[in-house]
């Protein structure tokens, strides 16, 4: 049964309650609806399908007209509430409600690992005036309440509070019910927790990248037009020496911005932002082109070849010319970065009835096949001695990765080590 730890008269307003056995048996009823609970409760997905799953099932077995979760937060200073589901409209205390555990009744229930029944809140209310919590449940028409804590091997991470519009709604015979979902429904929560937080903090992470990124673009394409100017004698002589620190300076400037276009185009794609639009378009003008004229200064700047194998005319292609540049221009921007000064570069499409086939080949140092699975991985760089001494992010192949995979498409690689590497892309096409 459950122990009472606290006692407030013959009529007490408050207990504190441990669970130390059995009262009586549950009958086949409540047993039936507790293994529910402890089956179903792991499958939901989001702390709010939880939460009303869990309000609906347990309404069999406790008389409860709301229920809230809230999580310890700040090293377990403060509760902060998460979640809240009624039968009744307006809510005053919801989600983000924060309120110090210091002096209150409800650091007890943490601390000990007990249970709290409040058989009568506005009496409790009147004891305890600077309860915000216990005011704001008070209007919603509150009489009284259970509060469980929510522990997982040993550590609290919260608790839940059913709540009643009826003044002693609960019984000790209530927190033994408890017991029989306690520990399941702690793992649950913990675990659809854990997983809403890493999705909030990738989602900050998204967005703080593609502020940082669009913030940093534009000084560094103004500097390097700045630089050319400069170097092109426009604002006077330059001698050689200057000429060669200004060029030096735009390649830095360049390398910048290819850094920059690649994390703009990661927070695009992780913000969900990076929406497929495909239509007809004409790869040679829209796609190839583009792609090429952003790659030229770099793969001059090495002194490469570029080899073209293309047909006077693919025809029609079905894709998001936008997202296909970014896939074109990250291929060549490899090959080039990997490639070996005064190489080769070939580009090469082919059209076959049900798809359309791209190559981008260099002669270089290549790959080992070992290496073959950390391609079009996020952050993920080849371990190759020569390879780690290209400066990189691992960002650009998953990028285009992840573009061909939203047309249906797929990507690939070869190489033959300290020869060359080729990576090729399949795009269906109706």
């Amino acid at each position: 049964m459950a122990a009472i730890l606290s006692d407030a008269g013959a009529h007490p307003i408050l207990h504190y309650l441990a669970p130390t056995g059995s009262a009586r048996p549950f009958t086949p009823e409540e047993k039936a609806i507790l293994d529910t609970v402890n089956q179903k409760v792991a499958g939901e997905a989001s702390l709010d399908d939880l939460l009303d799953f869990l309000f609906q099932t347990i309404r069999e077995l406790y008389p409860c007209d709301r229920i809230g979760l809230a999580f310890l937060d700040d090293e377990d200073r403060r509760i902060v509430s998460q979640k809240s589901t009624a039968l009744y409209a307006p809510l005053l205390l919801e989600r983000g409600y924060a309120e110090d555990l210091a002096h209150s009744s409800l650091a007890r229930v943490i601390e000990a690992d007990c249970a709290r029944i409040i058989y009568d809140l506005p009496r409790y209310l009147e004891q305890h005036p600077r309860s915000r919590s216990s005011a704001l449940l008070v209007q919603e028409g509150v009489r009284s309440s259970l509060t469980c804590p929510l522990t997982v091997k040993g550590r609290c991470l919260g608790v839940i509070f059913l709540s009643s519009r009826e003044p002693r709604a609960y019984t000790p015979f209530h927190v033994q019910l408890w017991q029989g979902i306690a520990e399941r429904l702690g793992q649950a929560v913990e675990k659809v927790w854990r997983i809403e937080q890493l999705q909030a903090a990738n989602q900050a992470y998204t967005e703080m990248l593609a502020f940082v990124s669009h913030e940093v673009k534009n000084p560094i394409a103004s500097m390097m037009t700045d630089a050319r100017v400069m170097a092109d004698g426009y604002l006077g002589p330059v001698a050689p020496a200057q000429a060669q620190k200004l060029e030096r300076l735009i390649g830095k400037g360049r390398y910048l911005l290819d850094l920059v276009r690649d994390y703009l185009d990661l927070a695009r794609m992780e913000g969900g932002h990076l929406a497929l639009r495909p239509r007809p378009c004409t790869w040679m003008t829209e796609v190839m082109e583009p792609a090429l004229e952003l790659i030229m200064p770099q793969l001059q700047a090495r002194g490469m070849i570029l080899e073209r194998q293309l047909p006077r005319d693919l025809g029609p292609v079905h894709c998001d010319p936008d997202l296909m540049r970014i896939v074109l221009v990250n291929l060549l921007g490899n090959a080039v970065k990997y490639g070996r000064d005064g190489g080769k570069v070939r580009l090469s499409a082919e059209r076959q009835p049900d798809q359309l086939l791209v190559a981008v080949w260099n002669q270089g140092p290549g790959f080992p096949p070992e290496e073959r699975p950390r391609l079009f991985r996020k952050f993920s760089r080849l371990q190759a001695p020569e390879l780690l001494a290209r400066k990189g992010t691992g960002i650009g192949l998953y990028t285009a990765w992840r573009i061909v995979h939203l047309h249906g498409g797929r990507m690939d690689a070869r190489s033959e080590p300290g020869q060359w590497a080729e990576f090729t892309l399949e795009l269906p096409q109706p």
